[in-house]
């Protein structure tokens, strides 16, 4: 552990002259100049400090990098906002903020507002550098303006292509690369190769044949690929007001079957993680199909059945059990691995696992609904009221301490609500 304090300078592409004096004083000051090789070649030769290039992968050299036994200064320099998807954030977390100095450039983001006009408390923002362009799909939405970092030389290309598939391919996309520089670009985005310093910003522009696709819970079932193993959407919807996702916080989809109780969990918000255990390698790779097309790639897919499965996963905030309630140790598990205050639902379709709820429900409290749906149908030339199979739903909120719970039987089988 080291005592001196590191400085995070940001730097945009006009370069020295763009800098603020502190941020000048504090790069003439330094002892070691610490940047990727683009930052470092904006620097005058004039600057004295020893310059050295960011590691590579950077985690695990950063820290011996930046640790000068002598106290001598040290500087690194960022793109733009340290702390906008940019290595000063890094920094705090590995050394605390006490020990870093953030020196702030106007980021590329702020950059592009103010060259399009649009105010940054009304548009949405999303970094594709390193990260799949799927992350793109929920911030789609209509009338909606999303601002995408980008670091490739197609990423235009590729942001109109995925809004042709979405329906969104009226929308206007433009371009702003190397903003602040000599070189800056503002235009219509095409699709010919650019500058890997972008962004590209959408107006969305949906097509009216087509449906959106809201973050709200309650996604059209048709949205997901599924093999008839799906939490229909009535039922998603309130089991998703039951679980209550929080962002930032973790969910176990519990025999996950299509994965979009997971998915719309995640869709809620960017910080929101799930997992989906599920024991079929091809309802696997179904799920992982889904959480790309809607927009919640990182959603984590676990093969095996529970409670075996959930051994060693991080602790969940909430636990969904879309199947398999009346497994022996499954109810118990999840409860277990939930902390105080954490949110378990469970749905049942059978009499049995109806039974299993209604023991759960009498010994530690909770709601228990029961949730029948009607579709109107043809009958001959005229209609009438289709029921589907009812569904008991039990949602309870965990007090603290070991749950132990009734005895369950042995089937495992997945319910498809």
């Amino acid at each position: 552990m080291f005592a001196q304090i590191v400085t995070v300078a940001g730097i945009g592409a006009d370069g020295w002259r763009g800098l603020p004096p502190p941020s000048q004083d504090a790069i003439n000051q330094a002892e070691v100049l610490i940047g990727g090789p683009r930052q470092l070649a904006l620097l005058p030769a004039a600057v004295p400090g020893k310059r050295v290039p960011l590691p590579s992968p950077l985690l695990p050299g950063l820290t011996e990098l930046i640790a000068d036994p002598a106290g001598d200064p040290v500087v690194v320099l960022a793109s733009g906002d340290p702390m906008f998807y940019g290595i000063g954030a890094t920094l705090v977390r590995l050394l605390g903020a006490a020990r870093v100095r953030v020196l702030p450039h106007p980021s590329s983001v702020s950059l592009a507002a103010a060259r399009l006009g649009w105010p940054l408390d009304d548009v949405d923002v999303v970094s594709l550098v390193g990260r799949p362009l799927a992350l793109l799909h929920p911030l789609l939405q209509p009338g909606r303006r999303v601002l995408a970092l980008t670091a490739a030389e197609s990423a235009a290309a590729q942001v109109r292509e995925l809004l042709d598939a979405r329906g969104f391919g009226a929308s206007p996309v433009t371009l702003l690369a190397d903003l602040g520089g000599p070189d800056e670009v503002v235009a219509p985005a095409g699709g010919e190769p650019h500058s890997r310093l972008a962004i590209v910003a959408v107006e969305c522009r949906l097509d009216p044949a087509v449906a959106p696709l809201p973050r709200v819970p309650g996604l059209p079932d048709d949205a997901f690929e599924h093999d008839g193993q799906l939490t229909k959407w009535e039922l998603r919807a309130l089991a998703l007001a039951a679980l209550a996702p929080v962002p930032g916080q973790l969910l176990w989809d519990v025999g996950a079957g299509s994965g979009s109780v997971g998915i719309e969990w995640m869709r809620v918000h960017p910080a929101s993680r799930a997992i989906a255990v599920e024991p079929r390698a091809d309802r696997r790779e179904r799920i992982a199909r889904n959480a790309a097309a809607l927009g919640v790639p990182g959603l984590t897919v676990v093969a095996g059945s529970a409670p075996q499965a959930l051994t060693g996963l991080p602790a969940p905030d909430a636990v969904f059990i879309g199947g398999g309630v009346t497994g022996a140790g499954v109810v118990a598990a999840c409860l277990d691995a939930l902390g105080p205050g954490g949110r378990l639902v469970a749905n049942a379709v059978t009499i049995e696992g109806q039974g299993v709820l209604a023991e759960w429900r009498q010994r530690l409290g909770g709601t228990l609904t029961r949730i029948g749906v009607e579709r109107a149908g043809p009958v001959g030339a005229f209609t009438a009221w289709r029921p589907a199979l009812p569904v008991v739903q039990w949602a309870v909120r965990k007090a603290g301490g070991p749950t132990g719970g009734p005895s369950d039987g042995p089937s495992a089988s997945k319910e498809s609500p």
